[in-house]
């Protein structure tokens, strides 16, 4: 695979789960030889998104209505698995762009135009998602001004901002004359105004260049908007991306911790009567084979992103998010406890999944705000307490 940042999109065509993952196959040995270093160092890598893009991976769940190779949400979830083993890091932000292409699928499929699926394909974009602690109520502020809005914001985190070309954001607009809402845009990084503030120093997926976008009164048209909402109360569009992109983003973890088994196993060989070890490994393997199962009930409810994006949808695929999220944290703590001391060293492989792994934990939604949601779904509430908002959230810093 080329190193340099190639946009040439690739030829599209029928495509297999096998192409997908031989792609990421092929790619996992240069991820793997630079996996440590990246991150050592927190230094994004840019050589792994330059293969990712000449490659077509970037593009792939493109459909062919727009050009694109058309391939299904569950080939996507296995490239991920893939490329998870060989570096969590790479996997999981590339999933952070695949859940905004997905959620355009989902949109294609409903009938609705989404010509932001063709210029994915045709220029090899890389989408920024800052969704994470923008949420219901987003923060920031927007002012309306002829032919669109002015807005201003510090986003983390936004991950991939070092290789992003197009940033998909939201912002609160609290002077709309129906009431405070919240503008829904999509915004090139290259825009005036727009900057990156390197804040990203996290315990695991170090190199994801997860930082601070920072909106400085930056220009927003109208045709860049694609939803204006009220604030704070539960919005159909969650539904939507939550039943696109967990899935996804669950994937790559499910990589990282399979590849955590795999080493475990392998130490385990050399001390196989040791009279803890087999039911360590089995109770590891069940742990595994937990995540495995609820990742794929997730995959199978997406019914490849023509799913109803319902509140009750959105309540199981957040079920067994958590579910997997706790599962896999479980495998990846017994095969260090498996492997021993030296599991937990650095510049060792398994403590690198070791931390990276426990990142599953704060994509939306953590455990807690997932049990009280689907609970009150189940009773037939509103999804979330005390929705409507007082006063902006504190912005992340």
């Amino acid at each position: 695979m080329t190193t340099t940042d190639q946009r040439t999109p690739p030829s599209s065509g029928g495509s297999t789960s096998s192409r997908w993952v031989r792609l990421a196959q092929a790619m996992a040995p240069a991820l793997t030889a630079r996996a440590e270093e990246h991150d050592k160092t927190g230094v994004f890598p840019t050589e792994a998104f330059s293969s990712i893009r000449a490659s077509g991976l970037s593009s792939m769940l493109v459909p062919h209505e727009y050009g694109g190779p058309g391939a299904t949400h569950d080939e996507a979830c296995d490239a991920l698995s893939e490329l998870g083993k060989a570096d969590a890091t790479v996997a999981v932000t590339l999933s952070m762009h695949y859940h905004l292409v997905a959620t355009q699928v989902w949109h294609h499929k409903q009938g609705h135009d989404t010509p932001l699926l063709r210029r994915v394909h045709d220029e090899q974009l890389i989408l920024v998602s800052t969704g994470a602690s923008d949420w219901t109520d987003s923060y920031g502020s927007a002012r309306r001004v002829d032919g669109g809005f002015r807005i201003s914001a510090r986003k983390a985190p936004s991950s991939g901002t070092p290789t992003g070309d197009i940033a998909v954001t939201s912002v609160p607009w609290p002077e709309s004359p129906d009431g405070p809402q919240v503008i829904h845009c999509a915004v090139p990084l290259s825009a005036d105004g727009i900057s990156v503030d390197e804040t990203w120093n996290s315990m695991g997926i170090r190199a994801s260049g997860s930082h601070t976008i920072v909106f400085d009164d930056v220009f927003v048209a109208d045709d860049q908007v694609s939803l204006v909402r009220p604030r704070g109360p539960w919005h159909p569009i969650w539904n939507t991306i939550l039943g696109a992109a967990l899935p996804l983003i669950m994937s790559g973890y499910l990589g990282a911790a399979t590849r955590a088994t795999e080493i475990a196993i392998e130490a385990a060989k050399s001390k196989p009567e040791q009279p803890h070890i087999a039911p360590s490994v089995g109770q590891m393997l069940n742990s595994l084979a937990t995540a495995q199962d609820a990742i794929a009930a997730m995959v199978t409810a997406s019914n490849d992103l023509t799913f109803d994006a319902t509140d009750q949808h959105a309540a199981q695929v957040l079920t067994r998010k958590t579910i997997t999220v706790e599962a896999l944290m479980d495998a990846v703590r017994q095969a260090v406890a498996i492997i021993g001391g030296r599991g937990y060293s650095r510049g060792n492989e398994l403590e690198r999944i070791f931390r990276d792994i426990h990142g599953a934990q704060f994509h939306p939604l953590p455990g807690p705000k997932q049990t009280d949601l689907t609970g009150r779904i189940a009773l037939g509430l509103d999804p979330l307490r005390n929705a409507t908002t007082t006063s902006p959230p504190t912005p992340p810093q």
